[in-house]
């Protein structure tokens, strides 16, 4: 995420409650404090203290709500910490330093003698490497069939929603939409796609894989299981002219049938589990 001022945040009412939150938030709170205190970060709360090993130049978190913070990373570990920077219950002076540094010291955390307990949680998920043709719907019409308005608030003009490659560090937000050009084009070009390719693309997005592709004069068949992606992509594809090169169908990936040169999919895993 880049962050260019202030952002609206969406409310997030409620916090969790009853003795299992309190237990856990004791815990939560204990372990981010020790975390921190081993990580160059601070740890900011509203009576003045300051937990971390961190300077005053390492990023910090302003913490406005400690108890919340605590009881929505207790119930719901990094789900919680999201939530609760989108209910304004913490901040940070560098958001994106600072989530940097916590990623590279997850195993701070959580005390070497608590990781065995991790095999218990991940044992207790539903499994997640296959998606059944209900799930995978279920899962795009709470996700993608959302407002295509709603992701345009965050999204570059190319409208994509995966990673992107940037030609240096720090990038800035208007680098974002070239870098995900040049994510785009670097797949092209690892699966040889150029005229005459003919290309299936596997979640459609808002199309502009699917335009770059036919740019190059290859022929694209894309499929997204969103009636909303599809809408919004053939418009796309039609205002760059490429209509004639590119068919956009809404199905499961499991019903494709026909030839093709070269399958790319970008981002589809969340929706569908890594075993295709």
């Amino acid at each position: 995420m880049i962050a260019t001022g202030p952002t609206r945040r969406p409310v997030i009412t409620r916090v969790p409650s009853g003795p299992v939150a309190a237990a856990s938030a004791f815990a939560a709170h204990r372990l981010l404090r020790r975390a921190a205190a081993r990580m160059p970060l601070r740890l900011i709360y509203p009576d003045g203290t300051v937990i971390g090993r961190g300077d005053a130049t390492a990023p910090a978190l302003m913490i406005h709500h400690p108890h919340r913070l605590a009881r929505r990373i207790g119930r719901h570990g990094l789900i919680g910490f999201g939530e609760s920077y989108m209910a304004g219950e913490w901040d940070s002076s560098d958001l994106t330093a600072a989530l940097t540094v916590m990623a590279a010291g997850l195993n701070h955390l959580v005390p070497r003698w608590l990781r065995w307990l991790r095999l218990i949680v991940v044992a207790s998920q539903p499994n997640s490497s296959t998606r059944s043709r209900a799930q995978t719907r279920r899962n795009i019409a709470s996700h993608f069939n959302l407002s295509s308005d709603f992701f345009a608030e965050f999204l570059d003009e190319t409208m994509t929603y995966s990673g992107a490659v940037f030609g240096c560090l720090p990038a800035r937000w208007p680098d974002l939409a070239e870098a995900q050009r040049r994510k785009i084009d670097r797949l092209l070009d690892a699966a040889g796609v150029g005229h005459g390719t003919r290309l299936l693309e596997i979640g459609t997005g808002w199309g502009e894989l699917s335009i770059r592709a036919a740019a190059r004069g290859a022929d694209v068949r894309s499929v997204t299981p969103s009636n909303r992606q599809q809408w919004l992509a053939r418009q796309r594809v039609a205002a760059a002219g490429v209509s004639d090169r590119v068919r956009i169908d809404v199905c499961d990936y499991r019903e494709i049938d026909g030839r093709y040169d070269a399958v790319i999919s970008v981002g589809m895993l969340e929706a569908v589990g890594y075993r295709l």
